[in-house]
C-alpha cells in the first residue's frame, strides 16, 4: 500500500493544508452550541444527582426561537421568580416617579392616604424627604385614614413564624421605617430604631452569634448577646397597626396625627416620591420583599381606589399576561407564597416582553449581575458579566432566569428553576453555574 504521506509534495505542501484543515474544524466545532442531546443528559444527571425536578428553557430573541427546552411547560415553585412578575406589572402600571401620598384638604385640616409606598424613612432606599417635609411643614392638623387598605398584613400561603424575620415584613397603606426595627449592639449594649421602641427592648441569654426577635402579637423585642461582640444590625419586623403608624408618624414628625376612617376621596391630590427604578433595583438585586408587596400595592392604588394585592394580579393577568403560554399561578408580589407556581417558558416568555419594553442599558443595570451586584455578587463570575437576572430561593428550591450574555456577544434569555431537592442549596447553585457556563462558553 502506497504511504503518500513519505512524497515529497505531500510533506511539504499537503501536510500544511490538512493541518490548517484539522485546526480550522477544531476551531469550528469548540465553537459551536452545545447539542440539545447532549444538554438533555446533563439534565438528566442533574435530577438523578439531586433527586428533584428541574426545568430549564433557553430561547434567542432575536431570531425569536427557542434552543432548548427541557420541561419547560412543568410548574415550579418560583419563590422570589415571583418579582419577575411584580416588576413587569410596575413597569406596566406605575410611571417614572412613585405615588408618595393622597390627601384633601378640608377646612383647618390635612386629611391624608397612604399609597403603599415603601420608602418612606426606608434605610435600604433612597429617599427624597418629600412625603416626610410635606407633612412636617403643613400648617393643619393632620389626619390620617387606612379607610384604603383592603388587604392582610401577610400574604397567603406565608409561613406564619416567619413573622420575626427581616424578609417577612408586614404590609400597610402607608410604611415608615420599612416596617421594620433596627437592632444593634454599641459596645456592650443594644440600641434599636427607631428610638421610639427603646422601652420595648430587652436583653436574652447570650449564645453563640448575636441576633433578636420579637413576641409574635406586640413590639416587645429581645437582643441575643453572641459570645463576641458584634455591631451587625439585625433588622426584625413590627407589628403594624394604623395606631401604631400614627403613634411613628406623630413621633417622627413631632406633631399630632389623628386617625381619620373617612373613605377614600377621589379629589385627593398625589405628592409624588421617589423614582421608580430606585425601588425596583433593590427589589431586583437584593430581592427585597417588601418593597415587592408594597409595589403591588401602589399598582393596585394606581389602578383603582384600594390597596389590595389581588386587583394588580388580576389585571395584569387579564391585561398583559394573557398570551403566556401557561397560565401563571400568583398570589403575592414576593414569592414568600408557597401557593405561586410558574413554568419556566412562561418566565423566558415574562423575559422576553420586559427586553422590548426596557431599553438594554437600563435594564441591565435594574438587575442581579453575576460577580457584581446583588444575589450573585459571588456567583456566576467572568471577566465581563455575563448573568443579569433575578434569583428565587425558598427552602428546597432554587431558580435563576434572566438574561445570558455568551461569550461572543449573543443575548439569550433562560429560566433555571429546581424544586424538592434536598442536598444544600450551594450544590444545586454550582451545579447551575458549571451549566450556565458551558452555554455561555458554547453560544
Amino acid at each position: 500500500m502506497t504511504n503518500y504521506s513519505d512524497h515529497p509534495f505531500f510533506s511539504k505542501s499537503f501536510q500544511w493544508l490538512f493541518l490548517s484543515i484539522a485546526l480550522s474544524s477544531s476551531v469550528f466545532y469548540s465553537c459551536s452550541p452545545i447539542s440539545n442531546r447532549a444538554l438533555s443528559k446533563t439534565f438528566h444527571a442533574t435530577e438523578e444527582k439531586f433527586k428533584d425536578h428541574v426545568g430549564f428553557v433557553l430561547y434567542d430573541p432575536a431570531k425569536k426561537k427557542t434552543l432548548f427546552d427541557y420541561q419547560g411547560a412543568q410548574y415550579f415553585t418560583p419563590a422570589s421568580n415571583t418579582k419577575i412578575f411584580t416588576f413587569f406589572t410596575s413597569l406596566k402600571i406605575l410611571g417614572d416617579s412613585i405615588p408618595g401620598l393622597r390627601y384633601i384638604v378640608h377646612g383647618d385640616s390635612l386629611i391624608f392616604w397612604g399609597t403603599g409606598d415603601p420608602g418612606l424613612l426606608y434605610k435600604n432606599v433612597y429617599t427624597n424627604g418629600r412625603v416626610y417635609n410635606f407633612l412636617k411643614a403643613s400648617p393643619y392638623k393632620l389626619f390620617f385614614s387606612v379607610s384604603n387598605f383592603d388587604t392582610e398584613h401577610f400574604g397567603p400561603g406565608w409561613a406564619w413564624d416567619d413573622y420575626s424575620s427581616y424578609y417577612s415584613a408586614e404590609r400597610s397603606p402607608l410604611p415608615i421605617y420599612g416596617n421594620i426595627a433596627a437592632i444593634q449592639a454599641i459596645g456592650n449594649k443594644p440600641e434599636i430604631q427607631p428610638p421610639f421602641f427603646k422601652k420595648e427592648l430587652r436583653i436574652g441569654i447570650p449564645q453563640s452569634s448575636a441576633d433578636a426577635n420579637r413576641e409574635s402579637d406586640k413590639n416587645v423585642f429581645t437582643y441575643i448577646p453572641g459570645t463576641k461582640v458584634s455591631s451587625k444590625v439585625i433588622d426584625v419586623p413590627l407589628k403594624i397597626s394604623p395606631f401604631l403608624t400614627a403613634t411613628l408618624l406623630s413621633d417622627t414628625l413631632n406633631k399630632s396625627v389623628t386617625l381619620l376612617n373617612k373613605p377614600f376621596d377621589s379629589t385627593a391630590l398625589t405628592i409624588f416620591n421617589i423614582p421608580s427604578d430606585s425601588l425596583y433595583r433593590i427589589m431586583m438585586q437584593e430581592s427585597d420583599n417588601f418593597i415587592a408587596e408594597q409595589l403591588l400595592l401602589l399598582c393596585a392604588g394606581t389602578l383603582s381606589d384600594t390597596l389590595k394585592t389581588e386587583i394588580a394580579i388580576e389585571y395584569s393577568k387579564k391585561n398583559f399576561l394573557n398570551d403566556l403560554s401557561d397560565d401563571p399561578i400568583w398570589k403575592d408580589g414576593s414569592g414568600l407564597s408557597r401557593f405561586n407556581l410558574f413554568t419556566p417558558r412562561s418566565i423566558v416568555q415574562l423575559w422576553e416582553k420586559i427586553y422590548t419594553l426596557v431599553p438594554q442599558e437600563r435594564l441591565f443595570t435594574l438587575l442581579a449581575i453575576g460577580g457584581k451586584k446583588g444575589t450573585i455578587r459571588n456567583y456566576y463570575k467572568e471577566t465581563q458579566p455575563y448573568i443579569f437576572g433575578k434569583t428565587g430561593s425558598l427552602s428546597n428550591n432554587h431558580a435563576l432566569s434572566g438574561y445570558l450574555l455568551t461569550k461572543r456577544g449573543k443575548v439569550l434569555i433562560f429560566s433555571f428553576m429546581n424544586t424538592h431537592f434536598a442536598k444544600s442549596t450551594s450544590e444545586v447553585r454550582n451545579n447551575m453555574q458549571e451549566i450556565l457556563h458551558k452555554i455561555y462558553e458554547a453560544y
